[in-house]
């Protein structure tokens, strides 16, 4: 790991990414942050012991179909990815500190584009059973009220979502993925290590598009769909119609 100075972990949400990530940045020496940390989009929308589901957070899952969660929130990490940009090429500069950096909006295509030197990148995954239970148990599923469990099966629905988008995106570029299902944190921190260290810099590195990753002309849900242009549009390759983002 001498010549890796940067550690991304990308994943969807409850796959364990800040657990192993603290661990990878603990041998490492490095710098852990998380990219919610540089501008959070709404929340995870079950009541914890600390705080209540702020309005705007259950009015969001309330009302969004599963589309609509999901072009929000990969709409939140298009205009978040210059940040994360300058943030990776900062920690891979000589004499920089190192950085492990994990989040669900390091999407692979925008990771693959790179040019930061000393880069490795590294995606977990999980069976939707596991992250199911993860976040029922986190949301207290069992003894929520139904409007509560409304917002958590919501929240779910966009998690998997992702997921299945997010897997199809990483396949096709040959990046890395390791699933956590029957791993502990030490193993999977092991893992992510001998990925990063066999990288020169995620991604094939010469910036071309692999093939769609949505298969059908259209995703559908209650409310309308969102088309396979508007999602590639989203996660990076452009702005539809040549308008300015």
């Amino acid at each position: 790991m001498r010549d890796v100075r940067v550690v991304l972990i990308g994943g969807t949400s409850n796959t364990g990414k800040s657990t192993v990530a603290g661990a990878v940045a603990e041998r490492l020496g490095f710098e852990h942050r998380s990219t919610d940390g540089l501008a959070r989009h709404p929340g995870r929308p079950w009541r914890t012991p600390e705080r209540e589901v702020p309005p705007h957070v259950a009015e969001h899952y309330g009302t969004l179909t599963t589309d609509e969660l999901i072009a929000s929130v990969l709409a939140h990490y298009e205009r978040l990815w210059p940040r994360i940009e300058e943030l990776i090429t900062d920690h891979a500069r000589d004499g920089a500190p190192g950085l492990v950096l994990e989040g669900s909006a390091l999407w692979p295509e925008r990771v693959a584009r790179l040019t930061a030197p000393r880069t490795g990148a590294v995606w977990l995954t999980a069976d939707d059973t596991v992250v199911r239970d993860r976040v029922r148990a986190a949301g207290r599923y069992e003894e929520a009220t139904e409007g509560e469990r409304l917002l958590i099966d919501r929240f779910l629905a966009r998690t998997d979502r992702y997921q299945a988008l997010m897997v199809d995106a990483a396949d096709a570029l040959g990046l890395d993925r390791i699933d956590v299902g029957g791993r502990t944190g030490a193993e999977l921190a092991d893992a992510v290590l001998t990925a990063a260290a066999a990288q020169a810099r995620p991604g094939r590195g010469d910036g071309t598009w692999a093939g769609p990753f949505v298969t059908d002309e259209e995703t559908h849900d209650l409310g309308g769909p969102v088309t396979r242009d508007d999602v590639r549009r989203i996660m990076g390759r452009g702005p539809r119609g040549g308008e300015q983002p």
